[in-house]
């Protein structure tokens, strides 16, 4: 089978030269921004269906998860666990691809605001995928890049075994950059060949077309501390 996706383009020639600042930034100042309404009840509800699996389930969280494929996928990996697909797409998340697994729940949400609200919920993921996010690759376009954007501190705070895939490369190594600097870990950034095991339609397609796919993998803690708060910021 062939497939043909385009390359990413950037003008970026390495790292942005201001992702040190922008995660500086973000680990010093809280994120303002309004938690949205309906957000706030999508995650009341998985919240709810949470609270009714198993005592002690594990949780994962699958961060931008498309049409669905990637977390009905995981829940039959792992059975044991509850799995959480969270996409902003009503269109993508309504898409027929089979029922959902027992143990898997599709919401749509806004990314940034359920991320906050998992947090303060005391959730912490088992495990935590961003599986090919938008790359965003031109230069100007930091902010929108999930290590640039004010959310970052909160990814990372939630803890577990995060896991991030993507066709370019260096979205992957700033991703493992801004990680050091708010963590001091390190996390190797390595080619990925999912063979026949495909999580995502993207990943077929990259795949498929010849592109080069990476990953990082890194087991964090829970760390809410590392969350700027305004009293953090007044000191």
């Amino acid at each position: 089978m062939h497939a043909t996706s385009r390359n990413i383009v950037t003008n970026q020639p390495g790292a942005h030269r201001d992702l040190a600042r922008r995660v500086e930034r973000a680990l010093r100042h809280p994120l303002r921004k309004p938690i949205a309404d309906h957000t706030r009840v999508a995650f009341e509800q998985a919240n709810a269906w949470l609270a009714q699996g198993a005592a002690g389930a594990p949780l994962i969280l699958d961060a931008g998860c498309g049409v669905g494929l990637s977390t009905r996928h995981l829940a039959r990996r792992f059975p044991d666990h509850r799995v959480i697909g969270v996409d902003r797409s009503a269109d993508r998340l309504s898409r027929d691809h089979g029922a959902l697994p027992d143990n898997a729940l599709l919401v749509r949400a806004d990314l940034v605001d359920f991320w906050r609200l998992a947090l303060a919920a005391g959730w912490q993921p088992a495990r935590h995928y961003l599986l090919y996010p938008n790359p965003y690759p031109k230069s100007a376009h930091l902010k929108a890049r999930w290590h640039g954007h004010a959310i970052f501190p909160v990814i990372v705070a939630l803890g577990g075994r995060l896991e991030l895939r993507s066709n370019w490369r260096l979205y992957v190594e700033e991703f493992a950059q801004a990680l050091e600097q708010a963590t001091g870990l390190k996390a190797a950034v390595e080619d990925h060949d999912p063979g026949a095991h495909y999580l995502t339609p993207f990943e077929h397609k990259y795949h498929v077309s010849g592109q080069s796919l990476w990953r990082l993998a890194v087991t964090l803690p829970h760390a809410p501390g590392l969350v700027p708060t305004e009293a953090k910021e007044e000191c």
